[in-house]
């Protein structure tokens, strides 16, 4: 049975144990999308998702898929792309073209769940310095990026988009390499995609990523906006990234 949540308790989650196996997932109906319900839905491996016409839903699927940072993997085309340095790679400079570049309408399906509401909340979690953008620019234009949620040692990854050819892939591989050196232990993903899986991520048991949480949680946030780092040419990400054996991801 589906929860359904007290819009003036914004600290008070079922326990993700209980959320539905189809849809896989599937926890709690309602409440709101205050900063304060989001970051304590994210510390309990919680995460909204819904379309326009639905009410807030919120999900926490078994298995999960994560990415741990220092085991990003880097194709051998990708490694070619970064050695040209067409791209500029930036954090937090353009938090709200990045999420509005995540809401465009994806080709296979036509639809966004990236609604206004959505939006709203995360830029709200931006101003307190909890969400985060990683910017790929090309000749001064946003071309890709990601955004997500960033608690203690975790990070919860939302979106990503691509104008340009691999510029959501070249954003994933800056993010891991800045993690990784910040001491930040996961990455969550939410749910698995093939291009996920062939650039390191993997699917593990919603138990054994709650206890992940509980541990990197618990680390000391990097609070604020994260834009005092200089920006980077991709070229500088491939000694720090792994191409292990047989990697012939696109």
């Amino acid at each position: 049975m589906i929860a359904l949540l007290d819009p003036n308790d914004r600290t008070s989650f079922p326990d993700a144990r209980q959320a539905l196996r189809e849809p896989n997932g599937l926890l709690a109906v309602g409440g709101d999308l205050s900063p304060t319900r989001l970051e304590h839905a994210y510390r309990h491996g919680i995460f909204p998702w819904f379309s326009a016409d639905d009410p807030i839903l919120w999900w926490s699927p078994d298995p999960r898929t994560v990415l741990f940072p220092e085991r990003i993997r880097v194709s051998r085309s990708l490694r070619k792309r970064l050695r040209k340095d067409a791209f500029l790679v930036t954090l937090d400079r353009d938090f709200a073209g990045v999420i509005h570049g995540c809401s465009q309408p994806r080709e296979e399906d036509g639809g966004t769940w990236l609604v206004p509401k959505m939006i709203a909340a995360y830029k709200a979690l931006h101003a307190k310095g909890i969400a985060h953008s990683v910017e790929v620019w090309a000749e001064g234009r946003l071309v890709g990026g990601l955004y997500g949620v960033a608690i203690g040692g975790a990070f919860f990854g939302e979106s990503m988009f691509s104008r340009a050819t691999d510029a959501s892939k070249v954003a994933l591989v800056y993010l891991c390499k800045t993690l990784e050196d910040w001491g930040f232990g996961v990455i969550d993903c939410q749910m698995r995609t093939d291009h996920l899986i062939r650039m390191g991520a993997m699917e593990i048991p919603r138990l054994e990523f709650i206890a992940l949480l509980n541990r990197f949680c618990e680390a000391p946030s990097r609070l604020g906006s994260w834009d005092d780092c200089a920006p980077a040419k991709p070229s500088s990400l491939i000694l720090t990234a792994p191409d292990p054996e047989g990697a012939e991801a696109s």
